[in-house]
């Protein structure tokens, strides 16, 4: 126990000895959530609409208005034709065209139904099928606030969507959850992964070869700093996010550091294993990088799993990040107890046994 604590505190003077490692330890949460939800975000509000206005009428005039009052959409051009629309979407210029036929305001006055036109660009298949439910949702409202204005004619049934866990519809909201595991998981890996490796350069590798500490010791007092490391920096994410973007777990908070505290342990060991076949940092930042970014592409954050082939669902169940995503999104959107992370709790502790018992036999203590 003694020797452990020896090195423990060795560990930590390293640690804030070393400059860059305060500074990327500090300032990277706040650089990464302070940035990436607002550009990791599946909201568009720069489609361009061209309008082919073929009624010219109070009501085709309002509905455009409408539109472009929305905020996602941007006016292109008001075209005479729909050749001439069509001419601005082959040159890029525009992205749908909503095209209104003669007799509209005709047809909606005497609550015959009105048929309207909207030709999408399907090039970039993720912004034509916003653009489409964007402007299904503005003629909805549109139509539904002309029969309200009609005593003669009220709809008979109304559908009131209601946004269970994020009642905002805000992406931003399932995103800043997620950042917040990348941002400990990248801290947890790249500093362990370094820290072996940096020693073996400076050569203190060679004088604690030559002392009697066993290899399961040496391999906890690498983890432990980090582990530590990794509950300040989800402090500090967590803190950002309710600071920045007001979002707070709704459930007990206590659930995401209980799943933390294994993760961390499994995630720095995880880095501990690559730095001891790592010759070089440079080498060990590397293979950190390669493995997070097939863990980021899979985890769940950008894409739903669900959505994912059946060979990439197969390959998310041995990635670590998937998990923590999940807890985190369950604690902080559905407000999700003990038992509900569980099953998530249950395989982080495979991947903690797995990762850590790799780093302790894959170390290699040379007694000189």
């Amino acid at each position: 126990m003694r020797t452990l604590t020896y090195l423990l505190k060795k560990e930590f003077l390293q640690i804030f000895r070393n400059k860059f490692m305060i500074r990327l330890i500090f300032g990277l949460p706040v650089i990464q959530l302070a940035v990436l939800p607002w550009a990791a975000t599946f909201e568009r509000k720069d489609v361009s609409l061209c309008v082919v206005d073929n009624d010219r009428s109070t009501y085709s005039t309002q509905l455009r208005e409408k539109a472009l009052s929305s905020g996602f959409f941007k006016l292109s051009s008001c075209s005479s034709t729909f050749g001439e629309a069509l001419e601005k979407v082959e040159l890029g210029d525009a992205d749908l065209i909503l095209e209104v036929p003669t007799g509209f305001e005709k047809k909606c006055v005497n609550g015959v139904p009105a048929e309207l036109m909207l030709s999408i660009d399907a090039l970039n298949g993720q912004k034509a099928g916003l653009g489409m439910s964007y402007m299904m949702q503005i003629i909805n409202d549109f139509n539904a606030s002309k029969q309200s204005n009609r005593s003669l004619v009220q709809p008979m049934v109304t559908l009131k969507p209601y946004y269970k866990y994020n009642l905002g519809m805000n992406y931003r909201n399932l995103m800043v959850p997620g950042v917040i595991v990348i941002l400990i998981s990248i801290l947890g890996a790249m500093l362990s992964a370094v820290n072996i490796v940096r020693e073996k350069e400076i050569g203190t590798m060679e004088q604690i070869n030559v002392t009697p500490v066993s290899r399961s010791v040496f391999i906890l007092a690498k983890l432990i700093p980090f582990w530590v490391i990794g509950l300040v920096n989800l402090s500090i994410g967590m803190l950002i996010a309710f600071l920045m973007y007001g979002l707070w777990p709704a459930g007990n908070v206590v659930n995401i550091y209980i799943f933390a505290f294994f993760y961390l342990l499994a995630f720095t060991g995880f880095g501990l294993m690559i730095s001891n076949f790592a010759k070089s940092q440079q080498q060990a930042m590397f293979m950190v990088l390669f493995f997070l970014l097939v863990f980021i592409l899979l985890g769940g954050l950008f894409t739903p799993i669900n959505s994912m082939p059946a060979w990439a669902q197969t390959v998310t169940i041995c990635n670590p990040l998937r998990y923590f995503i999940e807890v985190m999104r369950l604690v902080y959107l559905k407000g999700s107890g003990f038992t509900d992370i569980l099953p998530q709790l249950l395989k982080i502790s495979v991947f903690l046994v797995v990762f850590n018992s790799l780093a302790i036999l894959s170390y290699k203590k040379k007694n000189r």
